[in-house]
């Protein structure tokens, strides 16, 4: 690990707040992994804590996912968040090798928008059904889904249905309710 070269190649923004330090880091994608290992390792930083991930989608980039690290050092009194872009082709080296609880925090990034980890010891839906095709929390899924699920009381099963909607049954007001005048006097 070339502590120094990694070091030397991020500029933080800090933010001093209740008597604690917050750093803010952008990374490139290959040097995430040796970046998180020196703020746990390093003993200036000793950020031993991941305490949580989380991902943010925006299709009008052309890496549309910013997936953030929130780490705690519990011995310096500090914070640090860690952003990374990467897109639907672009996997991300998971970070369970270094910190336990990102087994959890990379399944449901993988599971609502699709981002793959690769070395993830089990990357597998957590929080969708088995059959659920598509990341729900991606900009472009439909807010309706694909399916329609419902319990059918004839045959006493659930019954997945293709999602239609028709535009004929859809009414559109493009007046404003607040500009209208009071036709009722």
């Amino acid at each position: 690990m070339n502590t120094p070269q990694i070091i030397n190649n991020i500029v933080p923004s800090v933010l001093v707040s209740d008597h604690q330090v917050k750093f803010e880091l952008q990374t490139p994608l290959q040097q995430l992994l040796n970046l998180l290992e020196v703020l746990k390792l390093h003993s200036l930083t000793q950020m031993k804590n991941l305490v949580e991930m989380t991902a943010v989608d925006s299709p009008a980039h052309e890496f549309r996912f910013y997936v953030t690290y929130f780490l705690l050092s519990t011995q310096t009194n500090m914070r640090v968040r860690v952003s990374v872009q990467t897109n639907e082709i672009l996997p991300i080296i998971s970070a369970t090798a270094l910190f336990n609880s990102a087994n959890w925090y990379e399944r449901e990034i993988w599971d609502l928008f699709g981002i793959f980890f690769a070395n993830h010891p089990d990357l597998r839906r957590i929080l969708t059904d088995y059959g659920f095709s598509g990341h729900p929390l991606r900009e472009d899924f439909p807010l309706s889904g694909f399916t329609d699920i419902f319990y059918n009381d004839a045959r006493k099963l659930l019954v997945y249905e293709p999602v239609e909607l028709t535009q004929s049954f859809r009414k559109f007001s493009f007046l404003s309710p607040w500009t209208q005048e009071n036709k009722s006097v």
